[in-house]
């Protein structure tokens, strides 16, 4: 059922924002995808976005199933996915789900399951696993040794915002009617920007530094502007990890790890995603007494995400993230969830 030798074909479920700025054109230029179909139930945005990339489009996710094509990506809203993930699984296609993997880790759970059972693949949208510069950390994470702290931090920039997207981003079509629904979905702004943000943070906690056995976190609140921080304790190495999250901050965007180990230490700094340059990244070792800090072209995570995804398909090998480390990061963030309610208490991770 391949479009063509060493490429897959692929429908998106959802045509909203994130659709339209990231993964259509990463779709686009993406080497072993084709983009054979979408559908959304505005008929506005499946209409035109339909026409602007002259794929067929449907306002209902079962024809858009019922093509002949290997996969999907669903770029739906986060209440969507278990219902949408598991149709797609029913009908035999792979599936490339936008972070989280579920609202629940219970959620999540029955998606790996059934994915698992029917055969196909099921990965995560958590694109920064594919920047440049994560990649060269995670593989050197072996010349540092065993980790002793890890710290990291996410700041979500807040007044030059608006400006930034309007540069950055292509046109968006947009339905007045959909954006008035999502909001008032969204009404929860604390839990909305924990999962939210937390997806990506807590993913890469996990994949750089391995499983973590517990959590303790504080959130606070000022006028509309929401932060998170916590410590988290490193299973493999018996190390500790530190976070923060803030959503917003009235400053540039922020992102980054600071890893050290036994035998060294990795630096990262992730700039906005959106201006496609990779993460800058240093590696010294400090029985070598050289800082390695290779440099990386401009680079889109999500056209890397993709692809790597196809090749999980083509050649039946296991996708990055895996069903697993899905579940996981949501059982993360229910963590610290958990933990802030309860004013800092540790919370044990299953």
């Amino acid at each position: 059922m391949h479009s063509a030798k060493g490429q897959i074909s692929i429908g998106v479920v959802g045509c909203g924002r994130i659709a339209q700025v990231a993964h259509l054109p990463a779709i686009l230029k993406a080497g072993n995808v084709r983009l054979a179909a979408l559908s959304d139930p505005s008929v506005r945005l499946a209409t035109m976005v339909g026409a602007q990339y002259g794929v067929a489009s449907f306002t209902d996710t079962d024809e858009l199933l019922g093509q002949d094509i290997d996969a999907v990506l669903i770029a739906a809203p986060d209440r969507l996915h278990l219902a949408l993930g598991l149709k797609a699984i029913a009908a035999g296609k792979h599936v490339l789900l936008e972070k989280p993997l579920a609202p629940t880790s219970a959620e999540a759970r029955q998606l790996v399951d059934a994915a698992a059972a029917r055969g196909v693949k099921l990965q995560t949208g958590t694109m920064k696993r594919h920047d440049p510069g994560v990649e060269y950390a995670k593989a050197n994470l072996v010349r540092i040794g065993p980790i002793l702290s890890m710290v990291t931090w996410y700041r979500v920039m807040k007044g030059s915002r608006a400006a930034i997207l309007d540069t950055l981003f292509p046109a968006v079509v947009e339905d007045g009617s959909v954006r008035t629904i999502e909001e008032s979905f969204k009404a929860d702004a604390a839990d909305y920007r924990l999962a939210t943000h937390g997806a990506h943070v807590f993913d890469l906690m996990r994949h750089l530094g391995g499983d973590l056995g517990w959590v303790s976190a504080h959130a606070a609140s000022l006028a509309g502007d929401y932060s998170w921080h916590g410590t988290a304790g490193l299973g493999g190495s018996g190390g500790l990890a530190s976070f923060e999250i803030s959503a917003s901050v009235h400053s540039e965007w922020a992102e980054g790890f600071d890893i050290h180990g036994e035998l060294g230490h990795i630096r990262i700094r992730s700039p906005y995603v959106f201006t496609k340059l990779g993460s800058s990244v240093e590696l010294y070792v400090e029985a070598e007494r050289v800082a390695q800090r290779p440099h990386f072209a401009d680079t889109n995570p999500y056209k890397r995400q993709v692809e790597a995804f196809a090749r999980a398909v083509l050649e039946d090998v296991p996708t990055n993230p895996s069903p697993e480390d899905g579940v996981a990061a949501v059982r993360f963030i229910e963590a610290v969830a958990e933990s802030c309610a309860l004013e800092g208490r540790r919370v044990v991770l299953a």
